[in-house]
């Protein structure tokens, strides 16, 4: 059979020869890691040992770059697997199936990976080659069920390569990219963990009248208050689903909450009414989701490109109410001391859901004096402005590293 040839949309200067069909078991030889058994047995493992354990849960916390492994593997436990002292390639076959990662330390490699040993290419193009072509391994598994790879598969799957040094090329350029996306997500972790810090020491802990941390010129006690008192929440409107338009404005419903404290996706639209104002959300206000997966959270409107935005059914809106700082309450209902209360009410099952009624009920201590709540809220909204600037860059970096990706590869 002839072999196939293809280059790719975007190349580096001075390559323009074609990139040649391989198959992956001809350009290293791919051998299975290996786990001793019955693995919980400890003793196979010994936290003094200089060999790590890596398992299948250290590749997503770490995305996909094994720095630091917490277990450590015994003397009798490395008998019974594969250990690595050098950097090398590995690829999971198990749960998080078809993820590439580079292993820079030294250890025992559990049997849901396959190790790359000897490679003839460039270790970080094709870890990236890997990563771009992990959606691919769901051809061999059935509807429905788990992906099943094994070594024979991966060693007889074909992948277009250049020469080595345009291997080298495309991936130093990636390594950049990963190394900026994770430079930045240290930065976004940092600031949420700071974050949780200060909301832990700036409201009262249980029983206190005033918080740990304080703005400077304020002495007095907090109050307990409901949180009906100061932001009621505000139900959403039953619009018509068969009278949703693809223009018009737009509807925020349950699905609109979204998980990472967004209001975003896909929106529907609905014909502008007459006398709308029971229907608007205002700019910035904080909205719950009060049924479905996402029950509880509450993100932050951002009109940006619209006018106006309506409120739908089982979408709550905490209401502005006068001496109440709203960035303050903004903070507040986005906090542990809510998720708290939440836990205790939200009535669970195929359909989870809370009533305006159980949230008005939530207690929670409040400086007497607006300025104070000023004060606080003005803090955590810069905080989180540039905890969503981190994230922007985030997800701005991750699109253009796949479009580079969709370019560089054939």
């Amino acid at each position: 059979m002839k072999e196939q040839k293809k280059q790719p949309e975007l190349r580096f200067k001075g390559f323009t020869d074609d990139w040649e069909e391989r198959k992956l078991g001809d350009l290293a030889n791919i051998v299975r890691g290996a786990s001793p058994r019955p693995i919980q047995d400890p003793k196979w493992f010994d936290k003094d040992s200089d060999i790590g354990w890596l398992r299948i849960s250290d590749v997503t916390e770490q995305e996909g770059r094994i720095r630091h492994l917490d277990q450590r593997i015994s003397k009798l436990g490395q008998e019974k697997t594969r250990v690595l002292i050098e950097p090398h390639l590995l690829l999971s076959i198990a749960a998080t199936v078809g993820k590439p990662l580079v292993n820079y330390v030294k250890t025992g490699v559990h049997d849901g990976f396959l190790i790359f040993l000897n490679p003839l290419f460039e270790r970080e193009f094709m870890f990236q080659w890997l990563d771009m072509f992990r959606p691919n391994w769901k051809k061999y598994g059935q509807p429905g069920s788990q992906v099943n790879l094994n070594s024979e598969l991966v060693r007889s799957q074909e992948i277009p390569i250049p020469i080595l040094e345009e291997q080298e090329k495309i991936g130093s350029f990636f390594k950049q990219i990963d190394d900026t996306i994770a430079l930045h997500q240290r930065k976004l972790d940092l600031l949420k963990e700071q974050k949780k810090g200060y909301l832990q020491k700036m409201f009262p802990k249980n029983g206190a009248k005033v918080p740990e941390l304080r703005f400077a010129g304020f002495a007095d006690d907090w109050e307990e208050r409901k949180l009906g008192d100061v932001a009621p929440l505000r139900g959403g409107f039953a619009f018509k689903s068969s009278e949703f338009r693809n223009t018009g404005v737009p509807i925020v419903r349950i699905s609109n909450i979204l998980s990472s404290g967004e209001v975003g996706g896909a929106f529907a639209y609905y014909d502008e009414q007459d006398k709308d104002d029971k229907y608007i959300l205002p700019d910035k206000s904080a909205v719950l989701a009060m049924s479905g997966a996402t029950t509880g959270k509450v993100s932050i409107l951002s009109q940006t490109s619209h006018d106006k935005v309506y409120q739908n059914q089982r979408v709550g809106y905490f209401q502005s109410v006068d001496c109440i700082d709203y960035d303050f309450i903004s903070t507040i209902v986005r906090s542990e001391l809510f998720m708290m209360q939440l836990e205790s009410v939200l009535v669970s099952g195929a359909q989870p859901n809370v009533s305006s009624k159980e949230i008005d009920s939530f207690d929670f201590m409040i400086p007497k004096l607006v300025q104070e709540q000023q004060k606080i809220g003005s803090f955590f909204k810069q905080l989180d402005n540039t905890i969503a600037l981190h994230q922007s860059k985030v997800g701005k970096l991750k699109v253009l590293k796949q479009a580079y990706l969709q370019k560089l590869f054939p």
